[in-house]
């Protein structure tokens, strides 16, 4: 037991700036946290499911890594990308996980994905309107991407103290 995230520094959203950076840094310090609350765990553990649906800590991940490009490459820059894991046919394949796969190479790719999404960010405004005007602007989708991947930290949160009794901010 203990807290996983203790003594493991995380990047700290700019105190005083622009609204951009600052935005940027809340979706990297979720990021991060997500990564640190899985820290530790086997394959095994991280692809267990405690829960009736296939939320796991691996698919969780993998999840996030796909919400990343969906929203930056695809919807904000109208580029495809490659879904790995599902698709149309099955909207639900990055949550299929087992213990015979990585975390360590789940974590690899949503740090990839993370990467991918920066690089958009930095080449467009806040104000921006993608092509598909179900999206406002950039901030809006910029926004939505904080809120989804802070609601699954909460999740990962959860399954890590069910998991092994480990807790953290």
């Amino acid at each position: 037991m203990g807290d996983v995230t203790q003594g493991t520094p995380r990047t700290q959203p700019p105190g005083r700036g622009d609204e951009k950076s600052t935005l940027m840094g809340f979706l990297m310090l979720n990021r991060e946290t997500v990564v640190i609350k899985a820290q530790g765990l086997s394959d095994e553990d991280a692809a267990r499911r405690l829960v009736p649906s296939l939320t796991t800590v691996s698919g969780i991940i993998r999840h996030l890594a796909d919400v990343e490009r969906s929203w930056f490459v695809e919807a904000v820059e109208q580029r495809p990308y490659d879904r790995r894991f599902g698709g149309d046919d099955d909207p639900d394949g990055e949550f299929r996980v087992t213990g015979a796969d990585s975390l360590a190479e789940i974590v690899e790719d949503y740090r990839a994905a993370w990467a991918e999404a920066d690089e958009v960010l930095l080449r467009h405004d806040l104000d921006e309107a993608p092509e598909n005007p179900e999206y406002p602007s950039l901030r809006w989708v910029l926004v939505h991407v904080i809120e989804e991947t802070a609601r699954h930290l909460g999740h990962v949160d959860i399954l890590r103290e069910l998991l092994d009794g480990v807790t953290g901010e």
